[in-house]
Parts: structure tokens; C-alpha cells; sequence
């Protein structure tokens, strides 16, 4: 009766018990990608440490960032490895656009004035923008990298960060250029089915705005990889659908009702 306290306080310590280690600090920019022509936020899926979506051949979308931090930060925005406004081959150290705190914005197509965008829209590999211009390798991948704005020096005290606001802003993000795209892994690459082409112009405003890099590493690098369903479902990568077809001597489960009509 009074020995059990003692065993159970020896076995916490020969297992070595210890407080759970604290949690990563969250990621400054939501990325996601929206179908425009379905209003659907498209599900991520998480394969072998990559996240996927699934697009439809034909349908506009849009690349949707969100700031969940106070701070203004800087996204520059990869397509297929291509910047999203300049139409370079996206780095990091290139131009973005800059998010206020808390904003919500949708970026809807390639940049091609302070007023104007090219659609972003889901199309065959070889017709998408990066292909055409000679550049298929990272067909099938959107990508961020987020900076932190410098901070000045201060004479007092440093101000507060700002509350977040109820409702997120939904305003368009301020003037941008190039982004990064990480390599789609050659694996992949002759399978991809699906890239993002060069759609209709529509009005997009933009502006200028200053903005000071408080390093030259960004402090995030988010991707996110696409393809049609029908082959996330061959990788097995979208539920729904077996991995192959090997046959198998009990694929199903118990007997199902038959149709009405034979009843």
C-alpha cells in the first residue's frame, strides 16, 4: 500500500519522462490555391512530405495568401518556377508582393501591368506558360518566400505589434516582381499532366510601395504541388481509388444491397 508511490516515481524516472517540447512557431503566410470557376478552396494532401492539390483542366484559380502575422511581410510568387510578375525564373531575392498585417489577398494571373493580369488557369503540360517559354522543369509547383520587414532602429521603447482585426481584409496585394519555386524532382517530371497557362487579361489593380528586407533569407519557404485527380489518385495520393491494379482475391467488404428493380 505505501510501496506504490515509490514504484511508480521510479519507473517515471527510469523512463525518463521530460516535458513535451514547445511547438514550431506558426508560418507568417497561409498559401493556397482557390478554383475560381467552382469557388472551392482546393484540399490539401499531404504525400511523403509534399503537400497536394488537385486541379481541373480548364478552370481559372487563383493563388490565395494570407498573413496571419501584425507585421507587414514581403511574398514573392512562383508559378511552375516562373515569377509571377516579371516572368523571370523565380528566386528569392527577386521583388514580391507586400501583404499588410492580417490582409487576405488573391492573386489571379500573371502580372502584366499595375492594372492587368493574365488568368491563372489549369491546362496541359506542354501548353503551359512555363513550357512555352522553354522552361518545363518545375511545371506543377506554386511556391513562397515570405521576408520579414526591416525594422528601424529605436529611439524608445518599440511599439506594440497590431491587434488582429476581427474580419481579414479582403484587398488586393501591393505592387510584386519575381519568386522562388523549389525543383518539381525529376521522378515526376515526364508523368506531370497538369500546368498553368496563359489565360484572358482581366483588371487586377496594383501599386508601388516601399519595402526593406530585414535579411536576405527569407523566414518562410512554403510549396504546394498539383495535378489533375486522376493521376493524384494512380500515386495514390487522393483517397478513393486503389494504388493499382493488382488483382486481389477480396476487394471488397460485405454484400451490398442489389438494385431496386431486383428487389
Amino acid at each position: 500500500m505505501y510501496r506504490f508511490p515509490v514504484c511508480l516515481l521510479a519507473i517515471l524516472a527510469l523512463c525518463g519522462f521530460r516535458p513535451a517540447p514547445p511547438l514550431p512557431p506558426p508560418m507568417p503566410v497561409a498559401l493556397s490555391l482557390v478554383d475560381r470557376d467552382s469557388g472551392d478552396e482546393a484540399t490539401p494532401y499531404l504525400h511523403r512530405g509534399q503537400q497536394w492539390v488537385a486541379g481541373t483542366p480548364g478552370h481559372r484559380y487563383a493563388v490565395r495568401l494570407r498573413n496571419l502575422s501584425g507585421e507587414r511581410v514581403l511574398v514573392v510568387l512562383s508559378v511552375d518556377g516562373v515569377n509571377a510578375i516579371s516572368g523571370q525564373t523565380a528566386a528569392p531575392d527577386q521583388a514580391g508582393y507586400v501583404l499588410e498585417p492580417w490582409q487576405d489577398s488573391e492573386i489571379t494571373g500573371w502580372r502584366k501591368s499595375s492594372a492587368e493580369v493574365a488568368q491563372f488557369v489549369f491546362t496541359d503540360r506542354g501548353d503551359s506558360y512555363a513550357s512555352r517559354t522553354g522552361r518545363p522543369a518545375d511545371v506543377g509547383v506554386v511556391g513562397i518566400a515570405v521576408f520579414a520587414e526591416a525594422r528601424p532602429l529605436p529611439i524608445a521603447a518599440a511599439p506594440a505589434p497590431r491587434p488582429a482585426p476581427l474580419r481579414a481584409q479582403d484587398a488586393r496585394a501591393g505592387r510584386a516582381m519575381d519568386a522562388p519555386a523549389s525543383a518539381a524532382g525529376a521522378a515526376g517530371r515526364e508523368r506531370q499532366q497538369l500546368g498553368t497557362g496563359h489565360g484572358a487579361r482581366e483588371a487586377s489593380a496594383s501599386h508601388a510601395t516601399v519595402f526593406e528586407r530585414a535579411s536576405h533569407a527569407p523566414i518562410q519557404v512554403t510549396q504546394v504541388r498539383y495535378d489533375t485527380r486522376a493521376r493524384l489518385a494512380r500515386l495514390g495520393i487522393v483517397p478513393g481509388q486503389r494504388r493499382d491494379s493488382t488483382p486481389r482475391a477480396f476487394p471488397g467488404g460485405f454484400v451490398p444491397d442489389p438494385p431496386l428493380r431486383w428487389r
